[in-house]
């Protein structure tokens, strides 16, 4: 694993370029390469794209191994060694404190595990329950300063299971995993041609008559797009037009989002779950109910800011659904991400208190409007290459821009390890819609069942079916938990699935969090009559199992 530097690593040089004009194109024009050479320092340079670090250790370098991932600077840098050229104006996020010096990694950075294959051992569970003592209840990833950078994990021979869980998984903190990961994918042979762009044939042959959701990006409804559902071959027309009309259409930006192939399988699948991610309760329980998932295609073109009046193919600034995971792998194409750390997408509301569509916006500068914004870090930036593997920490707001035309294939996902975030966000939400509803208490017959049904509406879900998810990844847990403890073997399977090892983490995390929903107020209001099995019932029996497999 190699880290990919940040300002103040040896041998490196910060270069800005002009924000919002390093959207402008997926590649430097000719004309360009002048302006975007980096300052030499003592030998020459080799550039590798966006704003940042150039290497100042060969002028061979290829970028192979080099700074495509780190904390560029970027707009949010209130002081530098860079000056924008002349006539450039102000740039959006200007004036934005400096982070502190990142220093040396977090973690090791030189590999030593095995190839992943799915399930915990005894060691990575011992020190994954240690770490949530100390958490006590707390979520995990708490406010904090942006990392300086984000480490590129090149081989999959040699980074196991256990290095991505206790380095990246537990501390909540985002990584790339190179395209060695997913060359065996049937969608990046399938999908792609010869020359790196969507495969239009292959697709429009296999998946034309699909029927697939599409934002309109040029269209903002609060904080997201509208969308509409057209044939996948009328869309992928639409995407030829926008191609030949110069990257514009009087139609505007139109994306494809949240498409859910898995739900209608083709012949061959389109990829193999990583390993790394296999723990995963939110598909785990929709995949029980047989009604919805949580695995998605993206498919659309480059969308670059000298669009900006017809929108561009981008997705709002956001945190993901209940505080979920998510992994995004890019089939085809190139996206430029935009990471902040839970807790400082507070210094980017408005005086209003919503948070910005694009944070790309100059409408950032204005401090009348955006008032906090001074306190904010500046973002974790990077650009993620055509087969690269990006993982997306819980709670960590994010905007990702198409630098080419794209395809990537995303799922969200929730597990022991940020399951006490998704049970903070639900009640934070549940405070919302109280708090927006609060002049109907006294008068509203069943007004607390009747904030549930709104909270469902809006956010997905509400207390009782948190209950049944939690009720049904305890089921299956505990059931793997009883063959393997008749077995009398706690580490034998752990290479054909999930292994009781993980299997005893996750019921001490379902105990913990259900304990703090079984004494919430507002959940003791719920009607649990018709439950098959009583909360408090289920909370004894996983605190019996978490007694009896500690020593194990």
């Amino acid at each position: 694993m190699r880290v990919r530097p940040g300002p103040g690593a040896p041998g490196f040089v910060l270069r800005q370029e002009l924000w919002p004009h390093s959207l402008d194109s997926a590649r430097p024009r000719q004309a360009d390469r002048k302006l975007r050479e980096p300052v030499p320092r003592g030998s020459r340079s080799g550039w590798h794209g966006g704003w940042g670090a150039a290497c100042a250790r060969s002028s061979a370098c290829s970028g192979s191994s080099c700074s495509k991932y780190f904390l560029f600077i970027s707009p949010f840098e209130e002081q530098g060694s860079w000056r924008p050229e002349a006539g450039a104006g102000p740039t959006p996020l200007a004036g934005l404190r400096r982070p502190r010096d990142p220093g040396v990694p977090r973690r090791p950075v030189v590999q030593r595990g095995r190839r992943a294959g799915p399930g915990m051992d005894r060691e990575t569970r011992a020190f994954a329950e240690s770490h949530f003592r100390r958490l006590r209840g707390r979520p995990a990833g708490g406010v904090g300063a942006t990392p300086g950078r984000v480490d590129f994990i090149e081989s999959p021979d040699s980074f196991s299971y256990a290095d991505f869980f206790k380095g990246y998984l537990l501390p909540n903190v985002p990584c790339v995993f190179s395209s060695s990961f997913t060359e065996g994918w049937g969608s990046r042979r399938r999908w792609v041609t010869p020359g790196g762009k969507p495969a239009f044939e292959h697709l429009l042959r296999n998946y034309g008559d699909v029927v697939v959701p599409v934002a309109n990006c040029g269209v903002r409804e609060y904080n997201s797009n509208p969308k509409e559902h057209m044939l996948l071959r009328d869309y992928i027309s639409y995407w030829k037009d926008y191609i030949q009309g110069g990257y514009s259409s009087p139609r505007g930006c139109l994306y494809l989002k949240d498409w859910h192939l898995c739900r209608a399988p083709p012949p061959p699948p389109p990829f193999t779950l990583p390993a790394y991610f296999s723990s995963d309760w939110l598909n785990e329980y929709w995949d029980v109910l047989d009604v919805d998932d949580y695995r998605f295609v993206y498919m659309g073109p480059a969308g670059t800011c000298r669009h900006r009046q017809e929108g561009s193919h981008r997705s709002p600034f956001h945190a993901d659904i209940f505080r979920s995971f998510s992994w995004s792998v890019n089939i085809c194409g190139r996206k430029r991400w935009f990471f902040f750390p839970p807790g400082q997408e507070e210094a980017l509301r408005d005086c209003h208190g919503g948070l910005p569509y694009d944070v790309t916006s100059p409408a950032l500068l204005d401090g009348r409007l955006y008032p906090m914004r001074k306190h904010c870090s500046p973002p974790l930036e990077l650009t993620q290459e055509a087969g690269e593997m990006v993982f997306v920490p819980s709670g960590w707001h994010h905007q990702v821009h198409n630098l080419e035309d794209t395809i990537s294939i995303n799922h969200n996902w929730v597990n022991g390890c940020n399951l006490a975030n998704m049970w903070h966000f639900l009640q934070q939400e549940l405070r919302a819609v109280q708090q927006e509803v609060s002049q109907w208490r006294d008068t509203m017959p069943d007004w607390d069942h009747h904030c549930q049904v709104i909270m469902r509406s809006c956010s997905g879900i509400n207390f009782e079916e948190f209950y049944h998810f939690l009720k049904i990844i305890a089921e299956r847990r505990l059931l793997l938990l009883t063959k393997e403890l008749g077995s009398g073997d706690m580490e034998g399977s752990a290479g054909r699935g999930l292994g009781p090892q993980q299997a005893a983490f996750d019921v001490s995390r379902i105990a913990e969090v259900l304990a703090s929903v079984v004494a919430h107020p507002d959940f003791q209001r719920v009607d649990t009559s018709v439950f098959s099995l009583q909360p408090g019932e289920l909370l004894q029996q996983l605190e019996e199992v978490v007694a009896a497999t500690a020593s194990l």
